[in-house]
């Protein structure tokens, strides 16, 4: 039914879970996964503590960087459940319309996300980018609590 599924990770407690919650759906699904961190940009006012004790090259370097464990944490689950899987890195404003596109532009055919990540329970049920997601995508999306 799916060959290729979206997996976007932010690195928190629940998208880690939901990264191994998709391993196991691919698995069971014989489907490739994408993994995908989005980046975005330094703001000098910002509610994330991060960006805050940065300098804008700072930001970049350390964004990437965390960004690249959070994909190779992903792909070494993955591969050690033999599930095919590529990490990709992308930069954006708007978190949500950055995995949109994405999984449009890699010919995704599921996007499974988190309820909410870093930013924890922005709203009552879900996370806003979640939310977001779930708005405006054309493509199927699970979401794991």
């Amino acid at each position: 039914m799916f060959s290729n599924i979206l997996v976007p990770t932010d690195g928190s407690p629940l998208a880690l879970s939901a990264v191994e919650q998709a391993i196991d759906f691919a698995r069971d699904a014989k489907a490739a996964i994408t993994f995908i961190t989005v980046i975005e940009p330094f703001r000098i006012f910002s509610v994330d503590s991060k960006q805050l004790s940065s300098t804008r090259e700072n930001y970049g370097q350390l964004a990437d960087a965390q960004a690249t464990q959070f994909l190779t944490e992903a792909e070494m689950k993955a591969r050690h459940k033999d599930v095919v899987c590529r990490p990709l890195k992308v930069e954006g404003d708007e978190v949500y319309s950055a995995i949109i596109k994405a999984a449009i532009d890699n010919g995704c055919d599921l996007i499974a996300i988190a309820s909410h990540g870093r930013g924890g329970a922005g709203t009552l049920l879900l996370g806003s980018v979640t939310a977001k997601i779930l708005s405006h995508s054309r493509i199927p999306v699970l979401v794991y609590r």
